[in-house]
């Protein structure tokens, strides 16, 4: 099969790029060479559609190596990185992704990807969990199942077999303990600043910044924008996550009171419409926009370029909406990731555990699918505590192991 790549010779880049990240990654590291020899995956085909960039392209070596073939495309059409595609495919991987996509390539791209007929999907929204529910309903009698990356993923899951509709069985991989406690929280919140700061080269501290929404993602953002000298508000629809940004130092509002006082804006809800047209017109002169929800809705953008007189960008990932009264209002990266669309994504030791919970969720579906039903479920607890063992001694730590008398103790 053959890729469909913006430019080949961009692959020595590439590679350096994978090299680097592989350094960091021992808990990957680990597993390839453990899996390398006993090639599981062998005859397995895997499609993954998550953030094509380096991190993500040594996963899916990783996989090869193990014995699958491997398609890949992007969940995202401004987070592709055309040299890491370049150097995949000529790794042997098929690669169906190029930055920039439009909305009917991306699509063209996930329908190439499943051509080669998967029998285990890693998904990263939804996307291709949708295609193989709608317009490739023919490859289901041989999926085994899948895994998906990202919160909005989830949601979308639960919510087809909340209705009976999920047609194989999915591992929530967003959900493990090693997922979202370091990828949600300390990923999200370091790259997500990384790239507002390194897009619009402004200052944090001493502005009031406005974070939607305080689950895993937003904790990680609002502590980051704390830590950079930010004035945080938080606005919440969950009356739980709402007392305990209260509980750790935060100011909570409604979006309609944080818009009149917020410098910055940033969406991580998982849901659309959280900053819209009333919001906009209270908002000051020069107040930037950013999100690091999954899709491009949760700031109304037709809303805004309504209300605008002009819309122009100004500056690489930031466009100027001048409103009709002589305020600008910014916003970073189309509405899309911030810290993928204008960045580089989660440290490299972050989605270390992070895809070492997507191997063992492929590896769990090969070895269980038979006993699962069409459902989603979560990764059981053993393989977080392997994963984490891992990582510890990777960076020389150790810990405490309980006596026999203190496991009978526990009842364990």
């Amino acid at each position: 099969m053959e890729s469909m790549i913006r430019d080949i010779k961009l692959a020595p880049s590439g590679h350096d790029k994978i090299a680097w990240v592989k350094n960091f990654m021992p808990v990957l590291r680990q597993i390839e060479e453990d899996f390398s020899k006993k090639k599981p995956f062998a005859g397995q085909r895997l499609v993954m559609t998550i953030h094509l960039e380096a991190k993500t392209a040594y996963l899916a070596l990783v996989m090869k190596n193990a014995g699958a073939e491997v398609a890949i495309t992007g969940s995202n059409p401004l987070s592709t990185q055309d040299d890491v595609a370049a150097a995949l495919a000529e790794e042997g991987i098929n690669v169906f992704a190029w930055h920039g996509c439009t909305d009917e390539e991306y699509n063209t791209f996930l329908d190439k990807a499943l051509d080669i007929k998967p029998t285990i999907i890693i998904d990263d929204g939804g996307d291709l969990v949708s295609m193989l529910h709608t317009t490739r309903r023919e490859l289901l009698p041989g999926l085994l199942g899948g895994s998906e990356e990202t919160t909005t993923g989830v949601h979308r899951l639960r919510s087809l077999a909340a209705k009976n509709e999920l047609e194989f069985p999915m591992i929530a991989a967003n959900d493990a303990y090693c997922k979202y406690l370091f990828d949600n929280r300390y990923g999200t919140g370091q790259s997500t600043w990384d790239g507002i700061m390194r897009t619009t080269n402004l200052v944090i501290a001493g502005k009031t910044v406005v974070i939607a929404g305080y689950g895993w993602c937003g904790k990680g953002g609002a502590m980051r924008a704390k830590g950079l000298g930010a004035n945080v508000v938080i606005t919440e629809v969950d009356p739980i996550k709402a007392i305990e940004a209260v509980f750790d130092g935060f100011r909570v509002m409604p979006m309609d009171e944080a818009a009149k006082i917020g410098d910055i804006f940033l969406t991580l809800t998982g849901d659309k419409d959280v900053i819209v047209g009333r919001h906009f017109a209270d908002m000051k002169g020069g107040a930037i926009l950013a999100n690091s929800g999954h899709f491009d809705v949760e700031i109304n953008i037709p809303e805004l370029e309504a209300q605008s007189v002009s819309r122009r960008t100004v500056r690489n990932n930031i466009e100027e909406f001048r409103q009709k009264d002589g305020r600008k209002i910014y916003l970073l990266a189309e509405g899309r990731l911030v810290n993928l669309a204008a960045g580089d994504g989660h440290p490299a030791e972050i989605m270390d555990l992070s895809f070492a919970v997507q191997f063992f969720s492929a590896l769990h579906i090969l070895q269980h699918h038979k006993d699962m039903k069409k459902d989603v479920y979560l990764m059981p607890d053993e393989i977080n505590e392997r994963i984490a063992r891992i990582k510890l001694a990777s960076v020389g730590v150790e810990i405490d192991e309980l006596t026999a008398e203190q496991r009978a103790y526990l009842g364990m």
